[in-house]
């Protein structure tokens, strides 16, 4: 199973990452969010990240120029639109990079990846798991933590993303990302 570990902002995260080797991390551009950081530290991040590990740009109603931004200084490989991004919004996000675009809670033509999350991302809480359907490889999000992971993990989506269940205290947990990474992989 693969896996994402969302909301890296310190080194610490990084040197985790990079030692548990998840598939993918995220990095929160989106306003007003408790993880949010700026491009310019992202870049300082990403030149620290393994290079097989893949950073997703996470983005919530933001303006297309701190997309572009982001795109500018060569941080991420994928863009996630968390917010009411509609077909419009996202047709000018792919007009500006081929990367590939994950898209929560609605479908698009131009989404690569559906992401299921709980619609107040970052909390920690879970939602209907029975309201999934899609034909569409989707990342799932919301609320996920050891105790309801192996639940998540039966309904085979194309990678699990976790952010606040693998942090104490509010920063990411070494021994919390450990196992859940460990329990994705069946290791």
């Amino acid at each position: 199973m693969l896996v994402k570990i969302c909301g890296l902002r310190r080194l610490e995260d990084i040197e985790y990452a990079n030692i548990l080797k998840p598939d993918y991390i995220g990095f929160i551009f989106a306003l007003n969010k408790t993880r949010t950081i700026t491009p310019k530290f992202a870049s300082l991040l990403k030149a620290k990240l393994n290079k097989d590990i893949k950073a997703v740009g996470v983005f919530r109603n933001n303006d297309i120029s701190l997309i572009k931004e982001v795109l500018d200084l060569n941080i991420i490989d994928l863009i996630q639109l968390h917010g009411d991004e509609d077909d419009d919004y996202l047709l000018e996000v792919r007009r500006l990079t081929n990367l590939p675009i994950i898209k929560a809670y609605r479908d698009s033509k131009y989404a690569d990846y559906l992401l299921f999350d709980n619609p107040d991302p970052g909390k920690g809480i879970t939602f209907d798991w029975n309201s999934i359907n899609t034909n569409k490889p989707y990342f799932l999000a919301g609320g996920l933590n050891i105790n309801n992971l192996d639940d998540a993990l039966k309904l085979n989506p194309y990678c699990i993303d976790v952010s606040t269940g693998v942090e104490t205290d509010g920063y990411k947990d070494f021994n919390k990302m450990k196992e859940f990474i460990r329990r994705c992989r069946n290791e």
